[in-house]
């Protein structure tokens, strides 16, 4: 990657169904570890997606706006795909970056997120590229200490603010959606008072909205 903007744009390259037969060729495709590269617990993937706000005149699916930047499964991997990225706070109004485990789309209808939901956290403009960074090291740290329990994490950019969401697999699992509340509020350093909001995928389906309609958590 010659430009940090490069894994951002968008292919104009006109063949939809040559472009959609190469991407799936590519989630198909094992990752690939260097020997001598300190390996990670888990495989992972990288997201972008964007979308124009107000209401879209053609209608398309969510998966069509997401673009797979790089895979990863080493910390060398890693660094060497976050190095060219553009951090969160420099991208445009309805960005994401969406960092999943390799088998698992950022999709509330994948079945390893269905029963599950997410923590949402609120940020004022300006917080979203320190706090992604550490809730990324956190991940890949395996910080949570909750096992298979987390599926991956978005960061959403926002006209008036910045959101960082935290999915798990299992909603009904209180005590481990609570363990995840609990580190992720450590991890990013938030004081007790700090507003963390939980909603159910199921929910989110219902409402077709990812933030409106949360359960709301100040302790």
């Amino acid at each position: 990657m010659s430009n940090k903007f490069d894994a951002l744009k968008n292919d104009d390259s006109g063949d939809e169904s040559g472009n959609k037969d190469l991407h799936n060729a590519e989630l198909q495709t094992p990752v690939i570890i260097p020997h001598g590269d300190h390996k990670l617990q888990y495989n992972y993937w990288l997201w972008y997606s964007c979308r124009p706000p107000g209401k879209q005149t053609v209608v398309q699916s969510y998966d069509q706006h997401l673009k797979l930047i790089g895979r990863f499964g080493s910390v060398e991997q890693f660094w060497a795909i976050y190095s060219h990225l553009v951090r969160p706070s420099e991208l445009q109004s309805h960005s994401d970056f969406h960092l999943f485990k390799v088998g698992i789309k950022p999709m509330w209808e994948d079945e390893a997120n269905k029963k599950g939901g997410k923590w949402i956290v609120r940020l004022r403009k300006g917080l979203a590229s320190r706090c992604w960074e550490n809730l990324v090291l956190a991940m890949l740290g395996e910080q949570f200490m909750v096992g298979q329990e987390i599926c991956g994490a978005v960061v959403s950019i926002r006209f008036q603010e910045d959101i960082i969401s935290v999915w798990n697999k299992t909603a009904s699992d209180q005590a481990t959606t609570a363990r995840i509340r609990d580190t992720l509020r450590r991890v990013l350093n938030f004081p007790p008072s700090t507003i963390l909001e939980y909603k159910t995928h199921n929910d989110s389906l219902k409402d077709n909205s990812s933030f409106r309609n949360t359960d709301v958590f100040t302790r």
